[in-house]
């Protein structure tokens, strides 16, 4: 089956795409859905975090506390190192166990870290939503109510977008929000259905 990993900045669109596929029946597996699961009250994975950054990273009722991680994790570069290192392998392990139920003759990867990760091996090849930096920040800053220092500050943590283009070897426009994404969605199907069929 064939692999295409779907990747881009925050704010680029990779979740509008990916909803786009999965409308045309493709199966999408998404990394960071599958890091919301693995948090998830009674998870082992939460038991970790616990213990590695204290209690105060819970609420009340024994769930995560995302925004207390969050700042937690994202002015120190070496707790974020520790936070990855416990969930990244699960992550990856749960990707390629969801992978061998698939029958499809593609299916989407949405992992928004793809390069930062290094899971590049995991996918055949690389689909990379793009729109302008300023555009990124104008989406991020409506969708979740963030300064504008705090989401440059993210895209700054991220790969440059210059380096996404050249490592694509697939690329949405994603500047306007038009139906034209459809269409380059619909353009991309065909052509994966065609790689899948040479593949077999």
């Amino acid at each position: 089956m064939l692999k295409i990993g779907l990747t881009g900045g925050i704010g680029c669109g990779k979740s509008t795409v990916a909803r786009i596929f999965s409308e045309l029946n493709v199966p999408v597996l998404d990394a960071d859905e599958i890091a919301h699961r693995l948090v998830e009250k009674g998870q082992p994975a939460l038991a970790r975090i616990r213990q590695e950054f204290g209690p105060a990273i819970l609420n009340p009722d024994g769930s995560l506390n995302r925004q207390n991680l969050r700042e937690l994790v994202f002015s120190d570069h070496e707790q974020k190192q520790k936070l990855e290192s416990i969930l990244h392998p699960l992550i990856y392990k749960t990707l390629q166990a969801e992978l061998e139920q698939l029958i499809a003759p593609y299916c989407i990867i949405s992992i928004p870290l793809l390069f930062e990760t290094g899971m590049t091996h995991l996918v055949d090849r690389i689909l990379v939503i793009d729109c302008p930096v300023e555009t990124q920040i104008e989406r991020v800053k409506i969708r979740d109510n963030l300064t504008v220092a705090r989401i440059q500050s993210i895209i700054d943590n991220q790969v440059s977008r210059a380096f996404r283009k050249a490592k694509a070897d697939d690329l949405i426009d994603n500047s306007n929000t038009d139906y034209r994404l459809a269409e380059q969605v619909k353009k991309l199907h065909n052509l994966y259905l065609s790689l899948s069929a040479y593949q077999d």
